[in-house]
């Protein structure tokens, strides 16, 4: 049993189908990417995953745990984490904050507690700011704390956005288009971080992305959606030769899309 097993979702948007009956998994440890040219469904996957809109058919399932039909909230406490292709961070708090926030509704103290400001309350609030310095950490941004978010070039902040999805103490990590307007050097960044999360913690990784760099590199499996359906599935080699999806992809039969 994969890890997490999504089976023929489908969703449709004013008689369109964005994503028609797609199907795909990742397990414990792996890096899965799923490409595909703009408009693909790419997104409305992550979407339908999330609970941001809700299924017209299929099935999702986390360790066979059936999460199709739960709010967002549920979604990611069952353990589902995600970064978004538009970054969406919270502008009026600090670095720090922002990552808090993901930590937070996992507290544990009661109401009373919360308006009294009781042990528990300062407790729970000090372990909370620990790990989320501790998060910074790990994506190299303990230095920008007590920034705000505004105030720290692009790079870092898909750094922050990924600390927070880490908060959130995710089984499955969703990152849509994490390298999106990074410069090289970045990239590269990127992709040992990515690297670096997969082995420290151990969860699975699906990532949307144009950057072939970062898909070929990271990636064990790809999945290519075309107008919302499945176009093909394989490794890295198998997808780079494979002339349909470069076709497909931008219009290039040779491959050299994928260099």
């Amino acid at each position: 049993m994969k890890l997490l097993e999504v089976k023929g979702i489908t969703k449709s948007f004013g008689g369109v189908r964005a994503v028609d009956d797609f199907s795909f998994s990742v397990d414990k440890g792996e890096i899965v990417g799923i490409i595909g040219p703009n408009g693909a469904g790419k997104t409305t996957a992550f979407n339908l995953v999330t609970g941001v809109y809700p299924l017209d058919g299929g099935s999702i399932l986390l360790e066979g745990e059936e999460l199709a039909g739960r709010e967002q909230h549920e979604i990611t406490r069952s353990g589902i984490g995600r970064t978004f292709q538009n970054i969406r961070l919270f502008k009026g708090l600090s670095v720090l904050e922002n990552v808090m926030t993901a930590a937070d509704p996992y507290s544990e103290y009661g109401l009373a507690s919360l308006f009294s400001f009781g042990r528990a309350f300062r407790q729970r609030e000090r372990e909370v700011r620990a790990k989320a310095a501790e998060f910074l950490a790990i994506v190299g941004l303990e230095g920008y704390a007590d920034e705000k978010p505004s105030n720290l070039p692009y790079g870092l902040q898909r750094k922050l956005e990924i600390a927070r999805a880490l908060a959130t103490g995710p089984r499955a990590l969703l990152l849509d288009e994490p390298a999106a307007g990074l410069n090289p050097s970045e990239v590269q960044e990127f992709i040992g971080l990515a690297g670096e999360l997969r082995e420290r913690f151990g969860f699975a990784i699906l990532v949307i992305e144009h950057r072939m760099e970062v898909i070929m590199t990271l990636c064990s499996r790809i999945y290519v959606l075309n107008f919302g359906k499945l176009l093909a599935e394989g490794a890295p080699a198998e997808i780079r030769a494979n002339r349909e999806v470069a076709e497909a992809y931008i219009g290039k039969e040779d491959g050299t899309c994928f260099e």
